[in-house]
């Protein structure tokens, strides 16, 4: 499986980062992640008919068309999906790439909550764009912070690894069914 990973966290020490960092080292293949924070604000002024999207954005388009799954690892803010990845989703909504892709949605949290409202919206947002949400590949992980190593940046927490791997080999099934 080749698996391109979103980040809804720009934040270089994000424990959202850490949980996909995590999860990429538990794939058997090819990953990559795709640089959102570089992408501009949304404006379909830059994408309408005729138009060249902004390399940045065609740079995203070219990475999620190439994958053959989706990992969206993000924090909640304000109870919703941060900013930068929603942009970058209203950069993907019109232009097909995410049709019939396997996603999976992981969100962790320092609060008993694990992160539900946004992950909630960000599956509402993919399955508008018609992606294949894979639902027993997401994941709300709670209380994260205790979970991860500050020393590697890795989720050192057996259970939650454990439940990664799980999530992991749904959304790799759903590559091949």
């Amino acid at each position: 499986m080749h698996l391109l990973a979103l980040s809804g966290s720009l934040r270089a020490r994000s424990s959202n980062g850490a949980v996909l960092r995590s999860a990429l080292d538990l794939v058997d293949g090819p990953t990559a992640t795709a640089d959102i924070g570089a992408l501009p604000h949304f404006n379909p002024d830059l994408d309408g008919e005729g138009a060249t999207p902004p390399p940045p954005v065609a740079a995203l388009r070219t990475a999620v068309a190439s994958a053959d799954a989706l990992l969206i690892v993000s924090p909640e803010y304000a109870h919703g999906v941060p900013g930068v990845l929603k942009n970058a989703l209203d950069w993907l909504v019109s232009s097909g790439e995410c049709v019939d892709k396997p996603v999976a949605v992981i969100t962790a949290s320092p609060f008993p909550t694990g992160g539900d409202h946004a992950n909630a919206q960000l599956r509402e947002t993919l399955r508008l764009m018609t992606a294949q949400v894979v639902t027993a590949a997401c994941r709300e992980i709670p209380a994260i912070g205790p979970k991860i190593d500050p020393a590697t940046e890795r989720v050192s927490d057996e259970p939650t690894l454990a439940d990664l791997r799980t999530a992991l080999s749904h959304l790799s099934a759903a590559t091949t069914a």
